[in-house]
């Protein structure tokens, strides 16, 4: 163990066997204890994350929110740190953290970690492209994920919220045809979430959504930094922007006409 943080980092997973590890070899060395949080893989996900030295414990899939409070409520240490299946811990932020707890106790109660899109078809990511900085590192008695069913975020119930400037790397997808499969299952969950909330869809947001879409990614994201790749996933980001509307505005159709015929 010598070397290894009072750390806990949590992976959820479901057959990530090609994928899974890179991230448990990210974190092995850094935290004394690894878990997976398995929801029912049907490839080798389980026995490759226990050779690699995770403990691994199945829980049935309810959701984002609920698979992440599970898996904090398994975890050792207070301390805990958060990645996916299909992310790297950088050198960089494996150093960064050791660096924090060199003080014995950081001095914040939670982190946020800037996240570094990066496609099969990409050789390297530009750190230009890194927009989204969600927390990630956090001490439990202070903050942690809510229960929601789509969105997955660490709330920071008390305390002061850090900055670490090492980089997760994020492999999100496979393939463009992987890309396509997950925005269809996960704009499925966000059209239902927001059918229950009431969140009708208008026809100017219709309209204008997969435009301004693009734009925010291709601009102010500056994907246009990384050439032709910057506008195919910039046209991938307005598709998965639109598409969550047109199934919300679907599902509150499909209500409409039942409700015709009663």
């Amino acid at each position: 163990m010598a070397g290894k943080l009072p750390l806990s980092v949590f992976i959820i997973a479901k057959d990530e066997a090609d994928r899974i590890p890179i991230a448990i070899s990210s974190v092995r060395d850094l935290a004394r204890d690894v878990i997976v949080i398995d929801s029912g893989s049907r490839d080798e996900t389980a026995a490759i994350s226990q050779k690699l030295g995770a403990r691994v414990l199945f829980n049935r899939w309810q959701g984002y929110g609920p698979q992440k409070v599970f898996g904090e409520k398994q975890c050792r240490h207070d301390w805990i740190l958060n990645i996916d299946a299909d992310e790297e811990v950088s050198a960089e932020l494996q150093r960064e953290i050791r660096s924090l707890f060199e003080q014995r106790e950081p001095d914040c109660i939670a982190y946020t970690v800037p996240i570094l899109p990066l496609y099969i078809f990409q050789e390297r990511g530009h750190p230009w492209t890194a927009h989204h900085h969600p927390i990630r590192l956090y001490h439990r008695a202070h903050a942690g994920f809510s229960d929601q069913l789509v969105h997955d975020s660490v709330k920071v119930r008390d305390g002061r919220t850090g900055r670490l400037h090492g980089m997760v790397v994020h492999r999100s997808f496979r393939s463009l045809q992987h890309h396509v499969a997950k925005v269809n299952q996960y704009s499925d969950a966000q059209a239902e979430d927001r059918f229950l909330k009431g969140r009708d869809v208008s026809s100017l947001g219709l309209l204008f959504t997969a435009p301004l879409a693009f734009l925010k990614s291709y601009l102010l994201r500056r994907e246009f930094i990384n050439g032709l790749d910057g506008i195919i996933i910039s046209y991938m980001y307005a598709f998965q922007r639109f598409i969550r509307l047109a199934k919300t505005r679907e599902r509150f159709q499909i209500e409409r006409h039942k409700n015709r015929r009663k």
